[in-house]
């Protein structure tokens, strides 16, 4: 099996992972449930869960045993999105080619479903019975998703976006931004598969979270050409809507040319920091290609 078609097989897993965690929209809150399967299911990349299942991989760690944490970060991503999309952040009328999830629901019950996916995550981490880790491994898994999803991580890295918008960063800066506000999930994906190995050397995991930092940062880059590029239907959500909202971009500090440039750099600094895996991190090596030449 090729590892694009292992992508589709971890794919389809996922979301039947998902669907079993998600509460059935029939159990009340009926709206509340519902609204946060609509945000959860049918629709994404996947990446996070990917990665974690790749990471695992890496040590041949079964997928029952990275389901939870493939899980987790699917949900915290899910809750970050919904966030995101309100009108008091991004005001964002689309999300993968359907309705954000204040347009289908209400603002209301779009802030309790990402504030309720926030929590589910925590308990799938804590709880699911197939996670097989030793409970201090458990615990800093559990710190490190809540670290990557905190005002040191994600929440902060959008603090900082919503603050710069109409303000001149420099490349520096953007960088810092984007560590946190996208690259802090991604890094905690791929140490969360990674510490599903009982084995794990210090030395691999920083090679690892060296890893996830650099395509993190590419992936982000590309995010932002996309937004240049690609057309709203393609993309599922607004063309352009970071230049409309005057937000601060990698082709906008450094040009479209220079972004593109930025990207492949980072490409190629994950490579490097795979360097002292064999084939098993393979599955890794497709990702950093595909972040940086994914059409959406």
């Amino acid at each position: 099996m090729s590892f694009s078609d292992q992508v589709r097989a971890y794919q389809d897993r996922i979301e039947t992972v998902l669907a079993g965690w998600l509460p059935e929209s029939a159990t009340d809150p009926t709206t509340l449930h519902e609204a946060m399967r609509y945000a959860v299911l049918g629709g994404g990349k996947r990446i996070r869960p990917i990665l974690v299942y790749a990471a695992g991989n890496a040590f041949s760690i079964p997928e029952t045993g990275l389901d939870a944490p493939a899980c987790a970060v699917e949900m915290i991503h899910a809750y970050s999105l919904i966030h995101d999309d309100l009108p008091a952040m991004d005001n964002d009328d689309l999300r993968r080619g359907k309705p954000t999830c204040h347009r289908a629901f209400d603002e209301a019950t779009a802030i309790l479903a990402g504030d309720a996916l926030q929590a589910l995550a925590f308990e799938v981490l804590a709880t699911d019975p197939a996670l097989t880790v030793n409970a201090p491994t458990r615990v800093r898994m559990i710190n490190i998703l809540a670290a990557a999803s905190g005002s040191r991580g994600m929440a902060g890295g959008q603090a900082i976006d919503l603050a710069a918008v109409g303000h001149n960063l420099s490349v520096a800066q953007l960088e810092t931004m984007h560590v946190h506000k996208t690259g802090a999930l991604i890094r905690a994906s791929v140490q969360l598969g990674a510490l599903c190995h009982t084995g794990l050397a210090d030395t691999e995991f920083e090679c690892l979270t060296q890893y996830a930092h650099c395509i993190g940062l590419a992936f982000q880059i590309k995010d932002d050409i996309l937004d240049v590029e690609v057309d709203t239907e393609t993309l599922g959500k607004p063309q352009g809507s970071d230049m409309a909202q005057n937000k601060p971009t990698y082709p906008k500090l450094l040009g479209l040319d220079g972004a593109k440039q930025a990207a492949q750099r980072m490409r190629d600094a994950a490579l490097d920091a795979l360097h002292g895996f064999g084939p098993a991190a393979d599955g890794l090596r497709w990702i950093a290609d595909y972040i940086v030449t994914r059409g959406k």
